[in-house]
This record gives C-alpha cells, sequence and structure tokens, in this order.
C-alpha cells in the first residue's frame, strides 16, 4: 500500500485547468435579458423569472413564447386576450435599494451629488453607493457599502 501511495506522488504535476476569459462591460450589457410589458395593464415578462406557474420556465425569452401566449393579468381580469402583439420592449428607468428602498430615478438623478438628470443607472460608476445606506450607521457597521449592485429594477 505504501509503494502505491508513493508511486501516486510521484505521477508528475497535475495540470491546472484553465481560466475563464472575464467578459467585457460591452458583453455584460448584451446579456441582461430584455424584458417586454403589457400596453394594457403594465404587466412586465421577464424571462429571469418566467411564468412557472403557467408552464413558461425560467430563462424563457420572449421571443420564444408560444404563439397562443396571453398577458396573464389581461387574461386574469377579463380584459381580453392580450397577446404577444400588445407587448413593447421595456427598460427601467427606476431602481430600488434593497437594503432601506431608496428609488434612483433616471430622470432626477442625484444633482446634489454630481449625478446629472437623465443619467442612466448602467452608467452610474461601479463604486456608486445608495445615498440613504452611505448616512445610515447601523446599515454600514453591520452590511457595508450598499453599491450598484444592491439595487433591483422597479416595476412601475
Amino acid at each position: 500500500m505504501v509503494k502505491a501511495a508513493t508511486i501516486a506522488k510521484k505521477s508528475g504535476p497535475k495540470k491546472k485547468p484553465a481560466t475563464a476569459v472575464k467578459k467585457s462591460a460591452a458583453a455584460k450589457k448584451e446579456s441582461v435579458p430584455l424584458r417586454y410589458k403589457c400596453r394594457l395593464c403594465g404587466y412586465v415578462y421577464s424571462p429571469l423569472r418566467g411564468e412557472p406557474h403557467n408552464g413558461i420556465p425560467v430563462g424563457t425569452a420572449f421571443e420564444d413564447l408560444p404563439e397562443t401566449y396571453v398577458c396573464p393579468v389581461c387574461g386574469f381580469q377579463g380584459k381580453g386576450r392580450i397577446g404577444k402583439g400588445g407587448f413593447d420592449e421595456w427598460v427601467p428607468t427606476r431602481y430600488i435599494c434593497s437594503m432601506c428602498n431608496y428609488i434612483y430615478d433616471e430622470k432626477r438623478g442625484e444633482p446634489h451629488r454630481g449625478i446629472k438628470p437623465g443619467t442612466k443607472f448602467t452608467d452610474l460608476p461601479d463604486d456608486y453607493v445608495c445615498p440613504v445606506c452611505a448616512l445610515d450607521p447601523k446599515i454600514r457597521v453591520q452590511f457595508g457599502k450598499v453599491l450598484k449592485q444592491g439595487f433591483q429594477p422597479l416595476y412601475e
């Protein structure tokens, strides 16, 4: 048994696995799935959520939905059968902090912090910090800085 163990140790250096190449910022932006909003009721279809209760798995792109797809809200409320043609591409303009519920609105910006109105959330620097959480010592001490990644799109 000892010989087998020493032979295994002498069997040469192990190869390291290849490292993954980091994606550029442009590639990351392109990988964000598009969301679509119903013109009638405002329901937002997101491939990130899918509609498991309607048999549509997470990750299903809007283009891959069946032709028989109907808005789940309008169909349920009896407003009619609003199909895929009743949806428009939707891009969020307001983002909410997951810690304190502060809302960053692209239309407003944050002029007091040097962020002009109309500045898109994706254009904010990566070290952007929630202005409310940054001032609250309880949040800062317990959770640290709440950065841009701590914000989620606000479904209006």
